[in-house]
């Protein structure tokens, strides 16, 4: 039988290539998205894609029953991938921004996967694959709401591997540097909504970094990988005997995980404050 794996988030970008990289595998695949519209043109290239919306507990459960009617009650893989950005300086960010994010960045992950684990524990086995980010252990300047779920999801993902070590689940981090997707367009909103830059203290920074990088297109970043690097990882991750707890994904990541390892905290401040 075909395995199957529930993926969220492939309107674009990860999601998207993911859905499709895991088809061609012969992985039968479960794509959903936020917006109906989303769903109706994967469904038009022959996915099941249920709606389902992080914020929505409702659209979780009923997306999931869809899965399972179609499964017969099992599940192989949950790839939890869906997630948006929120940028500005975290004195900046108002509390319900953050509320917000956290909402959909961590709330909802953790909502659908609690929906998953007994059905994962009835049949013996499953993968709980969490994308997390290299933000999820390095912090970056102007990033700090998505860096706060990012670390929430890691440490939640670490003690549910240790707590789920006999039950046949494991679970496993995809932690991506710089991958092309629309996650900074789709932060813009986000932004606009819960940031008051103009009345902020670092005004004249935002106007000589933040805004430019958000609202001008200047192509990849350096380092910068298609989705199919994350695809790559995300396949190891659920063909392989012995998946890694984690899996890096573009030389910054890398390279983060190395500092982190032989840098005092003060010395890794100096480095990515300079960053913009």
């Amino acid at each position: 039988m075909q395995k199957t794996i529930l993926i969220t988030g492939c309107s674009s970008g990860i999601g998207l290539d993911a859905a499709h990289g895991m088809r061609a595998k012969g992985w039968t695949v479960f794509a959903s998205c936020r917006k109906q519209a989303d769903c109706d043109r994967l469904r038009a290239q022959g996915f099941i894609s249920p709606r389902m919306d992080y914020t929505e507990p409702d659209s979780l459960q009923n997306g999931l029953a869809e899965v399972l009617a179609h499964t017969g009650g099992t599940l192989d893989v949950l790839f939890n991938n869906g997630a948006h950005g929120l940028p500005g300086a975290v004195e900046d960010v108002s509390t319900d921004g953050l509320r917000a994010i956290f909402e959909s960045n961590v709330f909802g992950w953790h909502e659908l996967t609690r929906l998953v684990i007994p059905v994962m524990r009835a049949q013996g086995h499953g993968r709980i694959v969490q994308n997390s980010s290299i933000l999820g252990f390095v912090a970056f300047p102007w990033r700090g709401a998505y860096v706060a779920t990012k670390h929430a999801i890691e440490g939640l993902s670490d003690t549910l591997r240790i707590e789920l070590r006999d039950s046949g689940i494991k679970v496993i981090l995809i932690e991506p540097g710089p991958v092309t997707s629309k996650i900074r367009e789709k932060a813009i909103p986000h932004f606009e909504r819960y940031v008051d830059w103009e009345n902020s203290a670092l005004r004249d920074r935002y106007e000589s970094s933040l805004l430019k990088r958000l609202y001008e297109s200047k192509g990849p970043d350096t380092f910068e990988l298609p989705a199919s690097a994350v695809t790559a990882k995300l396949l190891h991750a659920c063909e392989s005997p012995r998946p890694r707890p984690r899996y890096y994904v573009t030389v910054p990541t890398h390279i983060g995980g190395v500092l982190k390892r032989i840098l005092t905290t003060r010395a890794i401040d100096r480095i990515l404050a300079r960053l913009r």
